[in-house]
C-alpha cells in the first residue's frame, strides 16, 4: 500500500506503538450488519466502521462512524 501525505513521518506515526492509544473494538451483528464499535458503557457503543452490510446501510445516518448504538448482549 502506498501512503502519500504533506506531513512529516515522525506525525503521521507517533504513538504507533503504544497499546494505551489503540482503540479496543469489538465485532457485533445487529439487523444483519457486522459492525466493528467501541464499547463505551452502560450496553452502548460508537460506530468505528460497517464490516459486512448492504449497501444502502452506508446511506443511513443512524449508521455513520461516531454514532452511539444500543449494544445487544
Amino acid at each position: 500500500m502506498t501512503f502519500h501525505t504533506i506531513l512529516p513521518l515522525e506525525i503521521v506515526l507517533d504513538g504507533i506503538d503504544d497499546p494505551k492509544r489503540m482503540r479496543r473494538t469489538v465485532e457485533i451483528r445487529t439487523g444483519g450488519m457486522l459492525l466493528e464499535v467501541e464499547p463505551v458503557g452502560d450496553g452502548c457503543g460508537r460506530i468505528v466502521r460497517l464490516l459486512d452490510c448492504p449497501l444502502d446501510a452506508y446511506l443511513d445516518p443512524a449508521l455513520n462512524p461516531g454514532n452511539l448504538i444500543r449494544m445487544q448482549p
